[in-house]
């Protein structure tokens, strides 16, 4: 029986051990993918003879995006162990739940994390704990001699990697078991869509406790022996500066990312020539903010997925992000689909039903939840919770979030779809709506709106007006708030919570 290689930062030091594989803006640093071996091989060695870590241990970390959090990953590639990259935004009392959940043999924390471990009540637990510059040396010092390890067999593609918790809007967060072969068949698909090659080059920003900041583009890039610049942070102006100076040839952004790009200062004479496509999920992206890119020539491939599958599992070609603007488009390569209706039968092309996923890009589960995990997957399909419509040319929309969905007289309404709606009215930058309490039907639409500077804020009866032909009367809100700006979440996603709060 053949087993891949898991290791795949050791394949590419091999077949070409002076390309640059990762590079850290912050610091000034870079590695070859040979001189990344070396120290991943090291630090390995480390974590397992000062720290006992081997196959199946947990190594948490609470830290912002930093150069060590990925040289630990490549560590636990080679152990066998798992990493679990935890939300550096959650209080004590958040940690603790999680910590509790995957029991760390070692937990690492950032500088400026320290204050929130201290305050852990779950901290004599772990055994061991340590700041994050513990890794440091091994990874910017002097080029350091491979410590001994061992591991009890060659990882296979069933083995857990990492853990990544959902964001738990819902209730208590679920550990998503990220396997070798998850991340495998993701880089392979991904690979087939983008037609990635060893020359691409990327900047990776998104935080590494959210599956974007690993899967839609880093670890694909690795597979294909890319290289990739690692910042601490999203900012703007900067990201557009990098675009230009280092090349960039793919980009990764939500909807909301890509409007703060456009708006940078330099944008309007920044030289993206090198940069073939921007990939974006998360939501649909407005025709607008599509053509300002495009102008640009930077070609729009909207996409979708989930921590618990992919994340990369559909994508719209170029050619379709203005025609069929909204779509998420074809599935991906080695992805199966199904749309299913409340009693589990496959729904007709047109007709709304949850989206059901089967493939190797599919979680085993969530960590120690097998209710859960029973209830999420059947035969091998995950449900995803959205609620989707395919086309008769196969071409898929998701209509909202299960979740999302408010009942106004008797009338399912999605917010996504109102939304889309509502960012094509004149002078309207951005759209949220949620269902709020009505004497008479029960819920109705509050809409959020951001508005284009200088624009003049429409009324309810402006809003009704303009969707009077565009929606049914029961989808048009009947409430109307104007923000600033619509609160996000740490993916940069709308955040419902918060507009719930508000109201």
């Amino acid at each position: 029986m053949i087993h891949p290689e898991v290791d795949w930062l050791r394949k590419w030091a091999g077949y070409r051990p002076d390309k640059v594989a990762l590079r850290d803006h912050g610091r000034g640093l870079q590695w070859t993918y040979a001189e990344a071996e070396r120290r991943a091989t090291a630090l390995a060695g480390h974590l397992q003879g000062a720290f006992g870590v081997t196959r199946g241990d947990r190594v948490a970390v609470l830290a912002q995006n930093r150069a060590e959090t990925v040289f630990l990953f490549f560590a636990c590639v080679k152990l066998g162990a798992i990493l679990v990259p935890l939300n550096f935004r959650l209080t004590a009392r958040e940690l603790d739940q999680l910590l509790g959940d995957c029991e760390p043999r070692v937990l690492l924390t950032g500088a400026d994390e320290m204050p929130v471990t201290a305050a852990l009540s779950s901290a004599a637990s772990i055994r061991h704990r340590l700041p994050l510059s513990e890794v440091t040396p091994l990874i910017t010092g002097p080029l350091p001699t491979a410590a001994p390890w061992t591991a009890d067999r060659p990882g296979a593609l069933d083995d857990a990697v990492m853990i990544l918790y959902t964001a738990g809007t819902t209730g208590t967060p679920k550990g998503a078991i990220i396997t070798h072969g998850m991340i495998l068949w993701n880089a392979v698909n991904t690979s087939l869509r983008l037609e990635l090659t060893s020359g691409d080059h990327t900047q990776a920003y998104a935080p590494f406790f959210h599956t974007g900041g690993w899967h839609v583009l880093m670890t694909p890039f690795l597979h294909n022996g890319g290289s990739t610049t690692l910042l601490d942070r999203f900012d703007a102006d900067l990201i557009v500066a990098l675009m230009q100076s280092e090349r960039t040839t793919l980009l990764f952004g939500v909807p909301t990312m890509m409007r703060m790009l456009s708006d940078a200062a330099g944008f309007a004479k920044a030289d993206f020539s090198a940069c073939r496509y921007a990939i974006v999920g998360g939501a649909p992206m407005p025709i607008p903010l599509i053509n300002i890119w495009h102008a640009k020539g930077v070609l729009i491939r909207q996409g979708y997925g989930l921590t618990e599958v992919g994340p990369n599992c559909f994508s719209l070609n170029e050619e379709h992000a203005v025609s069929r603007a909204g779509s998420i488009g074809l599935p991906n390569f080695y992805v199966d689909t199904r749309v299913v209706d409340p009693d589990g039968r496959d729904c007709a092309d047109g007709a709304p039903g949850e989206l059901w996923l089967r493939s190797e890009v599919v979680t085993p589960g969530y960590w120690r939840k097998p209710a859960e995990t029973a209830a999420a997957i059947t035969d091998g399909w995950f449900h995803t919770g959205d609620v989707v419509q395919r086309d008769g040319e196969g071409f898929f929309q998701v209509v909202d979030r299960k979740k999302n969905m408010f009942i106004s007289g008797g009338e399912n309404v999605y917010p996504a779809e109102v939304e889309r709606v509502l960012v094509t009215q004149p002078g309207v930058r951005e759209a949220a709506v949620i269902g709020v309490a009505d004497a008479r039907w029960g819920e109705v639409g509050l809409a959020f709106l951001v508005m284009d500077e200088g624009a003049a804020a429409p009324d309810a009866a402006a809003v009704a007006a303009y969707c009077a032909d565009k929606l049914a009367r029961y989808k048009i809100p009947k409430q109307i708030r104007i923000l600033p700006a619509l609160p996000v979440n740490q993916a940069g996603k709308i955040d419902r919570i918060q507009l719930r709060e508000l109201e």
